[in-house]
């Protein structure tokens, strides 16, 4: 129901903001702003997303919990494309998830919100059978002719 709401009503916001500031600075202008947010936050998603990326990999390294950069670089993600859909409205939620306390304070929202029932990170590899590591098979061992030029498939 909430997704129907969001569907409905940021349209109406984004056309009632565009008459009003519109009607205020002119048609121009009001393309110009619309514009010139789509550049800076293409490069602003560029910077943070960069930082998200280092940010993942060092807890990838660290074998620390990755599920805070990951989290970041979603949002950095939908900053992105909320900053490249024209519109007021988008554009502020958009700059305003390219704020890290922001993402971090909807990081730890969503955090309290979501149990996880299991996480399991490094540690030791799960146990095999031995059946598993045998293959079963016949050969037939094949004399080589010592004057026949090399396959080319050993290095001999």
């Amino acid at each position: 129901m909430w997704l129907f709401l969001a569907f409905l009503s940021v349209p109406l916001i984004e056309i009632a903001l565009f008459i009003q500031i519109g009607g205020a600075i002119g048609l121009w202008s009001t393309l110009g702003i619309v514009v010139l947010t789509a550049v800076i936050g293409t490069f602003l998603v560029r910077t943070q997303g960069a930082l998200a990326m280092n940010s993942l990999r060092q807890s990838f390294g660290t074998l620390s919990d990755p599920s805070e950069p990951l989290a970041h670089g979603a949002m950095i993600l939908v900053s992105g494309a909320l900053l490249l859909t024209p519109g007021f409205f988008t554009d502020a939620v958009g700059f305003a998830l390219l704020i890290p306390g922001v993402r971090s304070a909807v990081f730890r929202y969503l955090k309290s919100r979501i149990k996880v029932q299991s996480f399991e990170m490094g540690g030791h590899p799960r146990q095999r059978p031995q059946e598993a590591d045998i293959i079963d098979g016949e050969f037939e061992e094949v004399p080589r002719d010592p004057n026949a030029p090399p396959s080319g498939w050993t290095k001999h």
